[in-house]
């Protein structure tokens, strides 16, 4: 007696193949539809990524009055469906000008499609530099020390947990962490130095921000077919 259709077996891989296409023809759609809605894409690179900071970018061009017309898309990452979204060569490109952005989309950027002013956006941006706690591998850009007095504001219980783990020379005296041999001051990191995780975890106990979160915006085109590049 025949198998019945029931009883055969059913490829996930396939079924996942067609889930995965499908999601990426919505992606480049998505970006798309937010290209026909306003009148401005920008393609932005961005250093030491955070997302409370982009949810503040956000925030930012949310709508405040129908005069700011539909809601400024951001999308991130997926470069190379970005590129298939804009278009790469002048046949394929989803409008006039859009394959210039296509090529400068590598690495770490986004797009942002708004309908506000080039004006506004490109000031925003421009003042949007803030400090930052450094990640691994990052370089130092000078010498950082600590001192016995900022020791002396962690509890005793970060000798063992936190602060040999991180390979600092310190010991509890008199109930307070302080630095071996008497010393009143331990370089932390030198100018030029690449940063190990412990050394950042370090940085971070005492607030020390040698990183800065900036956003670039890399290039500009305008709904006239107006490519500019901003670098």
């Amino acid at each position: 007696m025949p198998r019945s259709k029931r009883s055969r077996p059913v490829s996930l891989t396939k079924t996942s193949k067609r889930a995965t296409r499908e999601h990426k023809s919505a992606y480049v759609q998505e970006v798309r539809d937010a290209i026909d809605n306003h009148n401005h894409v920008f393609l932005f690179s961005f250093e030491n990524m955070r997302s409370n900071k982009f949810k503040d970018i956000r925030m930012h061009f949310r709508p405040t009055s129908m005069e700011d017309g539909p809601p400024t898309r951001i999308f991130l990452g997926k470069n190379k469906l970005m590129q298939i979204a804009l278009g790469k060569t002048p046949e394929d490109e989803y409008s006039d000008n859009l394959r210039h952005i296509s090529s400068k989309i590598s690495e770490s950027v986004g797009l942002l499609c708004t309908s506000r002013s080039k004006e506004e956006v490109v000031e925003y941006f421009n003042d949007l530099v803030e400090p930052d706690f450094a990640r691994a591998g990052f370089v130092a850009p000078k010498d950082v020390y600590i001192t016995n007095e900022m020791l002396s504001h962690h509890p005793v219980s970060m000798l063992e947990q936190q602060f040999r783990k991180q390979g600092l020379p310190v010991k509890i005296d008199n109930g307070k962490i302080v630095l071996l041999d008497g010393k009143t001051e331990h370089r932390l990191c030198k100018e030029g130095e690449t940063l190990s995780p412990e050394k950042c975890k370090a940085l971070s106990h005492f607030g020390i921000k040698l990183s800065e979160f900036r956003v670039q915006l890399v290039c500009h085109w305008s709904k006239n077919g107006e490519f500019t590049d901003l670098t």
